[in-house]
């Protein structure tokens, strides 16, 4: 654990974390098979399904005795407190991909929820090994991991018509969200933040740069 850490689990136990996380890439991966409501009536019922078992941790002892055995290392301090009753992880992120089917055209999605399943874990895991150098709050290296991780995955991630101009928006809303992962830090979820701003930075640049291409989005979401 470096100084700059702002973890609140060992290593080992952040590793099998974001291995889990990444099992979260298969929404992405469906929605791009699947029609818009098909995925938002999915995941309303996953996100129903995970808020109930959320707050049944924290009413009920039984519940909460298994809930703690398997899951409980994997968990951060915030969301053990049984005071503010705080959502898990796994949760935002069923809550943040509802959400963001619900307000972005399907490429947007794909793109930004693609960019919070890796780069966020990338991020974690390179800054708590080798962040050395404070930025905001976290490191420069984590930040740098999320973003040339998140670059990745817009040369990568489905395109409206594969112009120059749509990589660079992807490129320039990775950036976004690598700032937003550093200083959301204490504030909000960072589940629910990242893509949701890359989302919206994506959208604002469409319409800026590529207005031609609006008329498609809509249709690309069905």
């Amino acid at each position: 654990m470096t100084p700059i850490d702002n973890g609140t689990i060992n290593y080992r136990d952040e590793l099998v974390r974001k291995l889990i996380h990444l099992f979260s890439l298969s929404i992405p991966i469906i929605y791009y098979f699947i029609q818009r409501h098909d995925a938002i009536v999915i995941l309303s019922i996953l996100t129903f399904a995970a808020l109930v078992l959320d707050f049944a941790r924290y009413v009920s002892p039984a519940v909460g005795k298994v809930f703690y055995k398997i899951f409980g290392v994997l968990l951060r301090r915030h969301e053990l407190d049984s005071r503010k009753k705080n959502l898990n992880g796994a949760t935002y992120v069923l809550i943040s991909a509802l959400i963001c089917v619900i307000l972005f055209p399907k490429i947007f999605f794909i793109t930004a929820f693609t960019i919070l399943i890796i780069s966020d874990s990338m991020a974690a895991l390179i800054g708590r090994k080798f962040g050395k150098h404070r930025l905001f709050a976290k490191s420069l290296e984590g930040t740098l991991a999320f973003f040339v991780s998140a670059s990745i995955v817009v040369f990568l991630t489905p395109k409206v018509n594969n112009l120059p101009l749509e990589y660079l928006i992807g490129i320039i809303a990775a950036a976004v969200g690598a700032v937003i992962e550093n200083i959301s830090f204490g504030f909000a979820d960072d589940n629910l933040a990242i893509p949701i701003s890359i989302g919206f930075t994506m959208w604002l640049l469409y319409t800026a740069l590529l207005p031609e291409l609006q008329i498609v989005l809509p249709i690309l979401s069905r």
